[in-house]
């Protein structure tokens, strides 16, 4: 009596070679991950610092027209970052007596220097 037995499974080889490729996927994932980490933590700190300028923006519109002056100061972020904000008059295009535009500029560092600048126009 005879007794054929086929094997349908997979070898040692085989199994071997599919982790190897599994390894690799992975290791390109995290690699995918640090720089998603790093590109989302530039965004928040790009959204601070725009939301410090328009902050800074409003508060000079409050401010009575010939009250407005340049000036400079610096706030902590949520994640513990330091901006400097400076904001500063510039001279109006030509425009007469009754504008006045204003460059906001905020600047951060954490592992090189960032700044953002805004410029509005302020009516009497």
């Amino acid at each position: 009596m005879k007794i054929n037995v086929k094997s349908s499974g997979f070898t040692l080889i085989e199994t071997l070679i599919a982790l190897i490729i599994l390894s690799f996927a992975l290791l390109a994932l995290a690699g995918l991950m640090v720089t998603t980490t790093r590109n989302n933590s530039a965004g928040g700190q790009m959204t601070v610092a725009a939301t410090l300028a328009q902050d800074k923006l409003e508060e000079l519109r409050a401010t009575p027209f010939d009250n407005i002056q340049d000036g400079t100061d610096e706030k902590i972020g949520s994640h513990g970052i330091k901006y400097g904000r400076t904001w500063a008059l510039r001279p109006p295009p030509d425009t007469g007596p009754n504008l006045k535009t204003i460059a906001i500029n905020v600047a951060w560092t954490d592992k090189s220097s960032h700044s953002i600048r805004i410029i509005s126009a302020v009516n009497r």
